[in-house]
């Protein structure tokens, strides 16, 4: 999986934070390991940064986020309605 077959969003941004977190560690954590400002991963992830730049480092952080048992695509979420 490259980071081209996912679409930059909101939803995305949420399924990588929770990938790591089933890793026993943080997108944010990751990050500042990788020498990443994590402020600027949600842009990157949302789309905002959308630049060359950008899909690399979305690229790299789906990598991170997915392993052989755990892929970013298989991880449900399901939009709830408050109310």
């Amino acid at each position: 999986m490259n980071g081209n077959e996912l679409k930059p969003s909101r939803d995305l941004y949420i399924r990588i934070r929770s990938a790591f977190v089933a890793q026993d560690t943080t997108l944010g954590a990751w990050c500042r390991k990788n020498g990443i400002r994590p402020q600027n991963a949600a842009p990157c992830i949302m789309g905002v940064w959308n630049g060359p730049k950008g899909q690399k480092l979305r690229a790299q952080i789906i990598a991170a986020a997915t392993t052989a048992r755990l892929s970013v695509l298989r991880i449900p979420w399901e939009r709830r309605r408050v109310g």
